[in-house]
């Protein structure tokens, strides 16, 4: 529903003069250092990007005095630089940010300049890829109304980020949640050089929108500081009443140049920069404050010596802030793991009744939930009557649970992902377990918010960790042809900042989620799904099992011959190694369980044991994870070899549907044999 503002709470006239002093003051010094940006780059001092805010100045100030440190969550795209003086952020703080100073407090210069942040005030650092924090923003909003917490999340963005995809999920998903977020758009016209008519058919991209049910939109001159002062107040206000997203719709302009490496001399003529520069509201705030007498011009020039003052004290202190040392870079990649403590290298030796795969996993899970009442999971297909996932992995959860820790997600991946890592901003606490996509094959519209989550650690220079355990049902097998048979781990280990796990049983399926739930950070957790109802996996499960992360488990122990390996492919090595005993070789089967982290030593430990290694994985063989595996031997046990390294797994081709082509594709225990006799005989 598109609205007016009706009660107006600001004007030139019912403003006290202190309040509208404090708001000159931020305008003039905010505009001082978007001025005073570029010459950093120029003194080879740092802000190599900077996206100039002038002509965005009236809705900025009102986004950041409109936030609530207390109880709001912010989320400022890159040209925001005076929301963020607006709430709160020193002159000092915003310049340490330019220059990528260790000091930082968005990210000690791990992360690019101009994106600004404070995370003890939920002042988030988000992504460079425009628009993708409105899914944090619609998470958090989720935090909020789980918990009954008033406040608001706030996500701001230019109007030409409204074009990506998320964004549309973004704001679907919350009108259908009825979540307490502001979607601010700042339209200046342009997306760097391409005009908004090439962005969308009507005029204000919020249009878009106007049929989404639970929505309100508020438009606004976002040049003007009372119209918009108003607009964000009466936002604030009717999201946290109604519990309902709210779109402000603020028209701006573009004064200079999209950021220092454009040259918008290149697409806007003479007359539309200079009809620009003629709309800067700042002198028309000045003005306005002349006419009506609240202010002198002596008053005025007052305030700006006084910004003038307080920039050239910040920059002295900036630049004799430290820089970021090299070594630095290893610091907060990926977040503390839970460390078991009773089965500290994950084996056991109980000997109750053997365990499906699926039961151990929906086991877990429930006594996971059980354990920590902070504890959510949803994805697609995930909870509707008896129904629990596309394999009922999740069976009963919601019966046992409730709606609102046990729920379904759209068909939208990166929505899936995207708001589990907002609401894990909400509180620590929380632990949040999403099934990713119904096939790993599906997960690809979510691999940008995955690239997301795997440096959110690191670039928030460990101030923030996403919590989340994302489960992918992997693998062949199944006669899934295209979209239901891929492998991914071979992408997703490329990714530092993320954990990898594949169990091959069911006392390693329930122990790896243990921990996983149990950490920090996010961890991919494949499940082979042909694994699910297998008898070959079944095994006596512990309930209070754990297996730790970076510890493979030796499922065979050998002399002549190391077959390394993981998920599917582990049970066709145990095979293959009892066919090769009676031929009377002695063969050993490590399961590597935990891509990454790697044990290293383990691998290390078999190959300078037997002197022979094969690498056996399921996924395609020229670009798989076994090229790793295969270099780790290399660098760390070439010594120890008698023969080259060999590698089993999948043609490079995709995986047909027809069982004929799936098994001319896939990996078996008849390519694992005829590749370990040949490495027997070298």
């Amino acid at each position: 529903m598109l609205m007016k503002v009706k009660t107006k709470q600001h004007d030139i006239k019912k403003t006290d003069k202190k309040t509208l002093e404090k708001w000159l003051h931020l305008m003039i010094l905010g505009r001082m250092i978007d001025e005073r940006a570029p010459n950093y780059l120029k003194q080879a001092l740092g802000w190599s990007y900077h996206a100039p805010y002038a002509g965005h100045d009236a809705i900025q100030l009102a986004i950041g005095q409109v936030f609530d440190k207390k109880t709001d969550h912010l989320f400022p795209y890159y040209r925001d630089m005076l929301t963020a003086l607006s709430a709160g952020l020193t002159t000092e703080e915003i310049l340490l940010n330019g220059i990528s100073k260790a000091t930082d407090l968005a990210s000690g210069g791990r992360h690019m300049s101009n994106h600004f942040a404070k995370p003890e005030w939920n002042i988030h650092n988000v992504s460079s890829c425009t628009g993708n924090h409105t899914l944090h923003a619609v998470g958090v909003a989720r935090g909020m109304k789980t918990y009954k917490h008033k406040g608001v999340a706030i996500s701001s963005q230019g109007e030409s980020s409204v074009s990506e995809g998320y964004v549309y999920e973004a704001i679907n998903g919350a009108s259908t949640e009825k979540l307490p977020v502001i979607f601010v758009f700042q339209d200046n016209g342009y997306g760097i050089s391409v005009p908004k008519a090439d962005q969308t058919a009507n005029e204000f991209v919020c249009d878009n929108f106007t049929g989404f049910k639970n929505l309100e939109i508020f438009k606004c001159d976002g040049k003007d500081v009372f119209d918009s002062m108003n607009t964000m107040i009466a936002a604030r206000e009717h999201a946290i009443a109604n519990s309902e997203p709210v779109i402000v719709h603020a028209m701006c302009v573009r004064i200079g140049n999209h950021s220092n490496s454009d040259n918008h001399e290149w697409y806007r003529d003479e007359d539309e920069r200079a009809a620009a520069k003629a709309q800067d509201p700042l002198p028309k705030f000045k003005e306005e404050l002349l006419k009506n007498k609240i202010f002198t011009q002596k008053e005025i020039e007052k305030i700006e010596a006084k910004a003038k003052e307080i920039l050239l004290d910040a920059h002295a202190k900036a630049v004799k802030a430290p820089n970021p040392t090299p070594e630095s870079i290893f610091d907060f990649v990926v977040p503390p793991a839970h460390v078991p403590t009773k089965y500290v290298d994950g084996t056991h030796d109980f000997q109750g009744e053997p365990m499906k795969f699926i039961d151990s996993l929906n086991g877990t899970l429930k006594a996971e939930f059980r354990h920590n009442p902070d504890t959510y999971i949803w994805g697609q297909d995930m909870a509707n009557k008896e129904k629990g996932g596309i394999f009922n992995v999740s069976k009963g959860m919601q019966q046992e649970f409730g709606k609102t820790r046990v729920f379904n997600g759209p068909i939208a991946e990166d929505y899936i992902l995207g708001t589990a890592n907002g609401m894990s901003r909400f509180d620590k606490k929380i632990r949040i377990v999403v099934e990713g996509a119904e096939f790993a094959d599906y997960f690809w519209p979510a691999m940008e918010q995955m690239v997301e989550t795997s440096h959110d650690y690191w670039r928030s220079n460990g101030a923030f960790s996403p919590n989340l355990v994302v489960r992918l049902a992997s693998g062949g097998y199944i006669g899934g042809g295209l979209y239901h048979s891929q492998n991914l781990e071979g992408t997703l280990c490329t990714l530092p900042g993320i954990r990898v796990v594949v169990p091959a049983f069911a006392d390693d399926a329930a122990g790896l989620l243990r921990t996983a739930m149990r950490s920090e950070g996010t961890t991919v957790y494949l499940e082979p799904k042909t694994l699910y109802n297998a008898k070959h996996a079944m095994t006596p499960v512990p309930e209070d099992f754990e297996v730790p992360f970076g510890k493979a488990r030796v499922r065979r122990e050998g002399t002549d011959l190391s077959i390394i390996t993981y998920g599917n492919t582990v049970h066709f090595s145990l095979e293959a190694a009892a066919v090769l005993e009676k031929e009377g070789f002695s063969v050993e089967v490590l399961d590597l369980r935990s891509l990454n982290p790697l044990d290293v030593p383990a691998i290390v430990e078999t190959v300078k044991k037997t002197h022979r290694a094969l690498v056996v994985h399921e996924d395609k063989v020229f670009g798989g994870f076994g090229g790793e595996l295969v270099g780790v031997i290399n660098e760390n046990a070439f010594e120890f070899l008698d023969a080259p390294v060999k590698r089993v797994g999948s043609t490079f081709t995709p995986v047909g549907f027809n069982r004929i082509l799936e098994r001319a594709v896939l990996p078996d225990m008849n390519r694992i044999l005829v590749a370990a006799r040949d490495l027997l005989k070298y």
